[in-house]
């Protein structure tokens, strides 16, 4: 069949049942193809519209991605196209008697998307090669029939499931009814064992023949200029071999996870008649829970919905939000963490400037003022002055799911970019979210980075990359934690990106040490007045940070625990100060100091003893410190 005469995509619904396809196919030739009044699409055709006109009566239905996967084969220019993201799920369409149904992804390519092809070939290495329906399969058996005649084989009775043999004897296969005019799909599953991302030194003949079959098909005349696509399918682009996520021959196609409309839709189709039932069993309403399951997939809803209408467990807000939980950090291999605390900016002593300004944020966040949210905030300061703790404590006023990243770098080469890419399509369908990452200057690494394969140079470009995407302002916000902000590169730093920098710093002033020492108290489970406390902790010239008041308080209480009412006295106290001796690293200390005095973007933020320091001064100490810690 001649390039114009390509197929496009038709619901299931006008899909003939006899073996030769009719115009009215799933997939009917493009010449044949009319709309509603008769006219043929060239007559009919809008230049304003999307989608041409000849398409647009089969693919109103499909899901966007889908409907993109047609465009992009109507330009006749590609054949291999790369699905990439949510392929696991179920796929909203609709049946022959236009009724919503979810079926599997692979039902969905059988029965809609490639419904009037003629052959249509399933690979993956457990299952070897497999076929839609038996016709397929009668039909690759005659030629495999005569290949095995003719070259004393067996492969009617043993076929083979290494990549390269299989494609060798798919390709043969492939040009001989190519040649005969039919209409071919080859899908190849978990596309990433087949062609891992990988340095070309490290791959096996094996991964280098496989490699040039799929790049072979992907330009070859015989394949573009007649009825043929290949559909690769893996969860994270980053894990295919990037020769054919790059190549100009393939189209990558992003399958998302269902946003709240999309999840409303399911949940209303699958409560059907029982709509009752659930509401019997449930505190939250279906809009509430459609509202609630950012980040979620069909097949999790319907996890949930399961349990209300089979199990008949109640569904409660504080159980929705704990399977949510479970759900994301399971879909994201652990490497996401949610942070649920009941603390708040009021147990943080000290930073006014800084809670004042969260309060702020966490107000807009809650009003739905996006576009005046930073889109991200960089949070320094030196070791122990309570960075991570304040925002623990804001993801308890926020208002929106916080997050922590955890460590998603691995030691095997693809996987640490896979992992990435896992994370942070899962945080574009959780939106509104705040993503915490401490210690930031070590997990995100730099361009400059040597010596891991340019692992960390990927792994930052794709940190970047996302970060300064505009449509994620007040919807993906990052909280970038580190006590060395200035190893961090400019990149992250600048605006656009952790566009705020929140300088935290040892409290300095009598009322501020008051206040601190009150809060580790209460924490501890120490009572004493201020008249109690010995002086050194709250006018000494030496500057106790938080966890070092917490460190004293902490064995005071042990040293009271030997006595009969285990009560620290002021006399336990005073003893605990004398002896306590704390880790000395006052280069280290002050290096971070001026760190996150250079760093800091407001001058409200600072002391008063940093806002006066000439920065000149400031830079040149800083680097001298530098040289004499790193």
């Amino acid at each position: 069949m001649a390039n114009a005469d390509r197929t496009d995509p038709a619901p299931a619904s006008e899909a003939s049942s006899s073996d030769e396809a009719s115009p009215s196919d799933e997939i009917a030739p493009a010449d044949d193809v009319s709309t509603a009044d008769g006219a043929t699409p060239a007559e009919s055709a809008d230049t304003e519209a999307p989608t041409p006109p000849s398409l647009e009566p089969y693919t109103a239905h499909y899901p966007a991605w889908a409907q993109e996967l047609a465009r992009k084969y109507f330009t006749k220019t590609v054949a291999t196209f790369i699905l990439h993201g949510d392929i696991r799920d179920v796929v909203p369409t609709q049946d022959r008697d236009g009724n919503r149904i979810y079926p599997p992804l692979r039902t969905f390519l059988d029965d809609d998307l490639f419904a009037a092809r003629d052959v249509v070939v399933y690979y993956d290495r457990s299952a070897g090669i497999h076929f839609a329906d038996q016709a397929s399969k009668k039909d690759f058996n005659r030629a495999l029939a005569g290949q095995d005649s003719l070259f004393g084989t067996d492969y009617q009775n043993n076929l083979p499931k290494t990549p390269s043999k299989v494609f060798e004897l798919l390709e043969d296969y492939f040009r001989l009814r190519l040649a005969k005019g039919a209409r071919v799909a080859c899908v190849v599953d978990y596309a990433e064992t087949v062609a891992p991302m990988a340095e070309a030194s490290v791959y096996s003949a094996e991964d280098r023949e496989s490699l040039v079959y799929l790049q072979k098909w992907s330009r070859d005349s015989l394949f573009l200029e007649n009825d043929f696509t290949l559909c690769l399918l893996t969860e994270n682009l980053t894990d295919l071999n990037q020769q054919l996520v790059q190549s100009p021959h393939t189209a990558e196609v992003y399958v998302p996870i269902p946003e709240a409309d999309d999840r409303q839709e399911y949940i209303d189709w699958a409560l059907g008649e029982r709509s009752g039932l659930f509401r019997d069993h449930s505190d939250v309403t279906p809009k509430a829970l459609a509202k609630n399951t950012a980040g979620l997939n069909y097949t999790q809803l319907r996890t949930i919905l399961a349990d209300v209408l089979e199990n008949q467990n109640r569904l409660t807000a504080e159980t929705l939000s704990d399977l949510k939980k479970e759900f994301i950090e399971a879909e994201a291999y652990g490497m996401l963490e949610f942070i649920e605390t009941d603390n708040s900016l009021d147990l943080i002593a000290g930073h006014t400037e800084a809670k004042q300004h969260l309060r702020q944020a966490a107000h807009a966040v809650q009003t739905g003022q996006h576009d005046v949210l930073p889109m991200g905030y960089l949070v320094s300061g030196p070791v122990g002055c309570g960075k991570t703790f304040l925002i623990n404590c804001f993801a308890g006023e926020i208002g929106i799911p916080m997050v922590k990243l955890k460590n998603f770098r691995s030691q095997w080469q693809g996987v640490t970019e896979g992992n990435l890419e896992k994370i942070l399509n899962l945080l574009e369908a959780m939106t509104p979210v705040a993503v915490m990452i401490d210690e930031a200057d070590a997990a995100l690494g730099n361009r400059n980075m040597r010596g891991d394969s340019g692992v960390s140079q990927r792994v930052f470009s794709q940190i970047v990359s996302f970060m300064s995407d505009p449509a994620h302002r007040g919807k993906v916000i990052f909280f970038l934690v580190t006590a060395r902000p200035d190893l961090m590169p400019v990149d992250l730093k600048r605006q656009g990106r952790a566009e705020e920098h929140l300088s935290l710093f040892y409290p300095h002033t009598r009322e501020d040490r008051e206040e601190l020492l009150q809060v580790m108290m209460d924490r501890t489970g120490v009572d004493l007045s201020m008249e109690d406390v010995p002086p050194e902790l709250l006018e000494g010239e030496r500057t106790y940070s938080g966890a070092d008041m917490e460190a004293i308080l902490t064995r005071a209480a042990f040293r009271a625990s030997g006595s009969n009412d285990a009560t620290v006295t002021p006399d336990i106290l005073q003893e605990t100060v004398n002896d306590f001796i704390p880790p000395t690293y006052p280069t280290e200390v002050e290096l971070q100091q001026l760190a996150a005095v250079l760093e800091c973007t407001s001058r409200d933020l600072l002391p008063q003893r940093f806002r006066q320091m000439d920065r000149a001064e400031v830079v040149e100490r800083l680097g001298q410190l530098k040289q004499m810690v790193d």
